[in-house]
């Protein structure tokens, strides 16, 4: 049976205005495009074809291609009025040029569809192999062996920024990426190309769309809602799509087993103008502004653990409350001029202005005691004899004020049909304005803990304690912090032949110059260089294989967050971090069932020096800020996704990761990410008889991160593993219109897509743990960790509806 792939896209003319009756023909097979300009067309897979454009007001444009069995190709060619005939052009599909980079493309239909305590880009992400996190109100992930702060991520080309004072996932509200308004998303986990930014982990690309006639959607749910317009003008040069936001998570919070009163509100408003000066240049505008309030009054808590022998229970009650404000403000103007169709230059240029409020005092009384576990007793579940009293006075009162600024050209030039170059010069100031302030008082059985760094015995109440008084751990300082970036690459690509067999390949250099600058010092200038390269081969095989080797030097020079010790310090002179990548690779395309699947693997090793060591609890990361450790991370990374069921794309990965570290030559231990396993599910479903019930499933299985040590432990004498992380969340939700099932119904009319959902977070009521809190027993003077569990399940109801 003959295998065939589709061509899709809107024709426009030189002032992008949709053209009608446009003639679409591959050899005798031909279609005509409609009144918005839009054509789809059936073509022979895997064979290079030409499509020819042609209209009586416009020359004929031919266009190579060579597409996959099964694969969807959007095409959007622009007609020309001018009478001399241009030349044939040969496109390679994007989906295979992404294949050869390592590149891993996500459909946006996907992204808004799957349930997810956090909903966006970063949800999915978390379901591929190599991606790992253990907290679903967070937007943060690591990848292979990093941490949060080690992967770039770009909208539009423009690099994006995480909160710098955010310490927990519950306060995050929302990700920068508005999913109402993408279009396309890529993602690599590490051996990218050296066109992408200084960063040791990986990359993920996201694009908005650029509209081209009206469309609204709007989304509501118990934990928020979103509205997003779009249009063009009519002279179809201007054209843009704003998209609003709210965010509340008091319905998962308060499915933790801490009672509180929270008032959270998460806002943003986002927008992209675009306006086609000519058919050579065009130009954007990225606006964003949103505000983060949340405010958290604990009022209790009880937390069960131990054995079914020993039962133990944790009871707390709390005074204060903690305000935080997060507000940020950016602006990106891009520009970019075609002079010709091999030869295309861009101009971007950047603001990002944040300011950011942590302020709490939290008083938390604890009593540690026994449970009676008597099932015929009248106190059955409650605690009967208590181990241990205590209290914990938090307090801070953190600002952070930071002003960022880039501006940045890049170029792309078509030397031959096989070979091109790429290049780049970016200029960054930033300008961080930090107050820290905050201690922790700690007061056991009636008797104040002094902070265990100090040399003095503490032997009360056998003996007075006579050392100064002072917080069981605290941090105060005030910085004011310049720093100056010049950053740019190279880089060239060959496509070629091996006798039958195509290869393509990628050689790049990154460098990087920088010098940090503060009130009391100003930094030494300090430069790095950064060589890079890929090598893609597919064997002219009736098996459908691509191999990939990748790999090189990347240097992460150091930004704000790394620069700070853990006593609030900033340290002008500290050192990029560098590892040493290679990367083995192998995607198997085939069919199952009579429906398209493929297989990738990628073995990977990472060789790392100048380490910056770090702690996490929660998502806060806090730096050494010294370069005094080597570490290394290994694994493989497995992804089988494909049509499971017909007509829907699902995904099953697998990932095995080792990852430690040595610091000032005392050993190697697992390092805070080093987590073991992974496994990650992504299902679609419908039912057969009521194809209008949809079904989605997204499960994540993690092995326990190490972590949860008490305040100032050695980590190498506290080797504490968390327990594994276990979740799935399952939406439900019945379509009554989309594209694949239209209606005739008259009061649907309107709609291009509405559904109505159920979404059911956590849907096994697994008991997840971020961080452990640690209390002392009185008599027997040992410390108990107790799990800080994450949310229960949560129901959740959805309306989408789209025009």
């Amino acid at each position: 049976m003959a295998q065939t792939a589709r061509v899709k896209g809107v024709i426009l003319d030189e002032f992008n205005i949709p053209i009608e009756n446009v003639s679409v023909a591959v050899g005798e097979t031909g279609t005509v495009s409609d009144k918005t300009g839009f054509y789809l067309l059936e073509i022979p897979a895997n064979k290079q074809i030409t499509i020819v454009f042609s209209h009586v007001s416009f020359k004929n444009s031919k266009i190579k291609l060579v597409l996959k069995p099964n694969e969807d190709f959007e095409l959007n060619p622009v007609l020309n009025t001018q009478s001399e005939q241009l030349g044939e052009l040969i496109i390679e599909s994007k989906s295979n040029k992404k294949q050869i980079e390592g590149l891993t493309t996500i459909d946006p239909v996907v992204i808004r569809k799957i349930p997810g305590a956090n909903p966006g880009v970063e949800s999915i992400i978390k379901t591929l192999p190599g991606v790992y996190s253990n907290n679903e109100l967070s937007t943060s992930y690591a990848v292979r062996g990093g941490n949060y702060d080690e992967n770039l991520v770009y909208v539009n080309e423009i690099e994006v920024y995480r909160p710098f004072l955010i310490r927990s996932g519950q306060q995050e509200g929302l990700s920068f990426t508005n999913t109402e308004m993408v279009e396309n998303v890529d993602f690599s986990a590490g051996g990218f190309q050296a066109k992408y930014g200084d960063k040791m982990a990986s990359v993920l690309d996201i694009t908005y769309r650029n509209p081209t006639r009206f469309k609204a959607g709007l989304e509501a749910s118990l934990l928020g809602g979103s509205l997003t317009v779009e249009g063009i003008s009519k002279n179809t040069k201007w054209s843009n799509i704003t998209g609003i936001r709210y965010r509340d998570n008091s319905l998962l919070v308060n499915s933790k087993e801490t009672e509180s009163n929270f008032r959270p509100t998460f806002a943003d408003v986002q927008s992209l103008f675009t306006y086609n000066a000519s058919a050579k240049w065009q130009w954007s505008f990225l606006g964003n502004i949103s505000q983060n309030k949340y405010s958290y009054e604990p009022l209790s808590r009880q937390t069960n653990f131990g054995t079914v022998d020993n039962p133990i229970a944790l009871l707390v009650v709390y005074d204060g409350q903690e305000e935080d404000k997060y507000q940020t403000y950016f602006g990106a103007l891009k520009s970019v001029y075609q002079y010709n169709d091999a030869n295309k230059i861009k101009f971007i240029a950047s603001a990002y202005h944040t300011q950011e409020q942590e302020y709490y005092d939290i008083l938390a009384q604890y009593r540690l005691g026994e449970v009676d576990a008597n099932i015929g007793s009248e106190t059955f579940g409650d605690v009967v004899y208590s181990r241990g009293v205590g209290a914990q006075l938090n307090h801070a009162r953190n600002n952070l004020d930071a002003l960022i600024f880039n501006g940045e050209v890049k170029g792309f030039h078509e030397l031959t049909e096989k070979s091109q170059v790429e290049w780049g010069i970016k200029y960054t100031h930033e300008d961080i304005r930090d107050r820290l302030v905050e201690w922790e008082v700690i007061d056991s059985a009636g008797f104040s803990l002094p902070a265990p760094i100090l040399e003095y015995q503490n032997e009360q109440p056998y003996n007075p304690y006579t050392g100064p008084l002072v917080p069981y751990s605290g941090a105060r300082a005030t910085n004011f912090t310049k720093i100056n970036r010049f950053s740019g690459y190279t880089q060239w690509n060959y496509r070629g032949n091996i006798g039958e067999h195509n290869y393509w390949l990628n050689a790049g250099v990154r460098g990087h110059n920088w010098q940090v600058n503060t009130e009391n010092e100003n930094g030494k200038a300090q430069f790095v260089f950064s060589p890079r390269a890929q090598f893609a081969l597919k064997p002219n095989w009736d098996t459908d294989m691509l191999f990939r080797i990748s790999g090189g030097l990347y240097q992460q020079p150091p930004f704000y967050r790394e620069l700070r010790n853990a006593n609030g310090d900033v340290l002008p002179n500290v050192k990029a971090q560098r590892s040493l990548h290679i990367v083995l690779g192998n995607d198997y395309s085939f069919k199952m069932w009579n429906r398209p699947f493929k297989l990738t693997s990628e073995a990977y090793y990472k060789k790392m020096d100048n380490v910056n060591t770090y702690t996490i609890n929660n998502v806060r990361i806090r730096y050494q800020a010294d370069n005094n450790a080597k570490a290394y991370a290994y694994g493989f990374d497995a992804r089988l996704n494909g049509e499971f069921v017909p007509g829907t794309e699902s995904w099953f990965s697998f990932g095995y990761l080792k990852t430690e570290e040595n610091y000032d030559n005392k050993g190697y231990i697992a390092r805070p990410t080093d987590q073991r396993l992974k496994f990650g599910l992504l299902f679609q479903d419908y039912m057969p008889a009521i194809p209008n019930v949809k079904v989605y499933l997204n499960l994540v299985y993690n092995t326990g991160l190490p972590g949860g040590s008490p305040s100032y432990a050695d980590p190498y004498l506290y080797q504490l593993r968390l327990k594994d992380y276990r979740r799935a969340d399952a939406g439900f939700s019945y379509v009554f219109k989309d594209e694949s099932l239209p209606s005739n119904k008259n009061w649907l009319k309107h709609f291009s897509e509405l559904s109505l959902g159920l979404e059911i977070f956590n849907l096994f009521n697994n008991q997840n743990a971020i961080t452990n809190t640690w209390v002392r027993d009185v008599y027997t003077k040992s410390q108990y960790g107790i799990p800080n569990y994450m949310t229960t399940r949560v129901f959740n109801i959805k309306l989408i509806a789209r025009f």
